[in-house]
């Protein structure tokens, strides 16, 4: 079975209660809302669902969740995990429908780093933002979005507005006001350079002969 692919338990118990004996008998509560159905209590098997979380596409991709044989289209909204404890509590998923925008948080993929002038020239590179929240129809919803910073010299920075998105794609923090274009990425130069380092032996140098 593909990992973008999941088998779910109707359920009708309810509660907290109900929750526990679920993950006690290696269950997931789960609930499957949206796309003009009523919501749905499911249960997944733990050791299903951990194996597909070790996948980052499994966070923005459309999945199939099949509930007592009927295929559902969904996209993962919400997660619990334990604290402390390699144990997820519940999860919810939200169906999609063909032609209504969803919203999901997608990944950023930064290429180009070693080939970066900023950054053969002794610069660091600091990820200002590593997922955004993108709306987009399900047809065209990517697993991640590529942010290409090898053209990038010290001092440069890619913004919101730089990204490449896909077609019929937004982002949801630009619809938010001009004032939310953040920076994604940079270039900056390393504190302590060669020339403070310099200095700094100098300044010694000088002490030393007073």
């Amino acid at each position: 079975m593909s990992i973008f692919e999941i088998d779910a338990e109707s359920r009708s118990d309810q509660g907290k209660g109900a929750s526990r004996r679920l993950r006690r008998d290696g269950k997931v509560p789960a609930i499957i809302y949206g796309g003009g159905a009523e919501p749905q209590s499911v249960s997944l098997l733990h050791s299903e669902v951990l194996k597909r979380l070790d996948h980052e596409a499994f966070y923005s991709h459309i999945l199939t969740i099949n509930v007592d044989g009927k295929a559902n289209q969904a996209v993962l909204r919400d997660m619990q995990r334990h604290p402390a404890k390699p144990i997820v509590m519940h999860m919810d998923f939200q169906r999609v429908s063909e032609n209504q925008p969803i919203r999901v948080h997608v990944p950023l993929h930064f290429l180009g780093e070693d080939v970066a002038p900023g950054v053969k020239a002794g610069g660091l590179v600091t990820h200002e933002t590593v997922e955004v929240e993108l709306e987009v129809l399900p047809k065209h919803l990517p697993e991640y979005i590529e942010v290409d910073i090898s053209a990038l010299e010290i001092g440069d920075s890619l913004h919101l507005t730089d990204l490449k998105l896909p077609e019929s794609g937004s982002l949801v923090e630009l619809g938010r006001g001009e004032d939310h274009n953040h920076p994604v990425v940079s270039i900056h130069a390393k504190r302590g350079g060669a020339e403070e380092t310099e200095e700094a032996e100098g300044g010694a140098a000088a002490e030393g002969e007073a």
